[in-house]
């Protein structure tokens, strides 16, 4: 409808504004990370409990719309599982697996029953490590020069290769200090104004919905691979 009447669609999906996944687009995007092995997410509270949706569609929806942003493509299959502790309809602990391309897997984990505020993203490569830390307002983003790699002298010398671990330095990158919800209000007011397309789009959005009707299907079917 929006492409119908030549309309600017914009979906609020605020963490695609923030600095961090910025840079961790730009990382991921060269190499810096080397190949994405896989993600792990824990997005944990204790409260808001929610009356009309579960841990999933409360949750979710910023994990899905950071990780198809980062690695530019959609999760071949979704599994899901979920229980209802507080609330018979309602789950309020969610786990949830996706596989992408290239062997890339991630996986979240989702609840408002948990004694801590976690707001936390691992990236694990091939190269380098990075962990995305919302709450730590010293340290969003640390990089780790940690790996686990072939040692092809050994390898070359006697046969069989060997697995050496490698530990180097932590980088901390200096981030600009900027208020997503803010930047996001100026990238939707620069659209209308210039008439270009936004970053969340419709379509954007569209492809989070799809991975969360998805979702929603597995767990309702005990984590059928969907």
């Amino acid at each position: 409808m929006a492409k119908k009447k030549k309309l600017i669609l914009m979906v609020g999906h605020t963490f695609l504004y923030n600095p961090v996944v910025r840079v961790l687009k730009k990382y991921i995007e060269e190499k810096v990370l080397g190949d994405i092995y896989y993600i792990h997410s824990i997005r944990v509270n204790l409260g808001q409990v929610r009356r009309d949706v579960n841990a999933l569609w409360n949750f979710a929806p910023h994990d899905i719309s950071i990780i198809i942003y980062l690695l530019n493509e959609l999760p071949n299959s979704v599994s899901v599982k979920g229980k209802r502790f507080l609330q018979k309809d309602i789950e309020d602990l969610v786990f949830m697996d996706l596989d992408f391309n290239n062997n890339v897997t991630a996986h979240f984990h989702l609840s408002w029953l948990d004694p801590s505020k976690t707001r936390k993203m691992t990236f694990v490569g091939s190269k380098k490590m990075a962990i995305y830390d919302d709450v730590d307002n010293e340290a969003k983003l640390k990089v780790y020069d940690k790996g686990i790699k072939r040692d092809e002298v050994a390898e070359k010398d006697y046969g069989a290769y060997q697995l050496k671990i490698h530990s180097g330095d932590i980088l901390i990158p200096k981030l600009d200090n900027v208020e997503p919800l803010k930047e996001e209000c100026r990238h939707f007011i620069d659209c209308v104004t210039n008439k270009l397309a936004p970053l969340t789009d419709g379509e954007h959005g569209f492809k989070v919905v799809k991975i969360l009707e998805a979702s929603q299907e597995s767990l309702e079917n005990d984590g059928q691979t969907i």
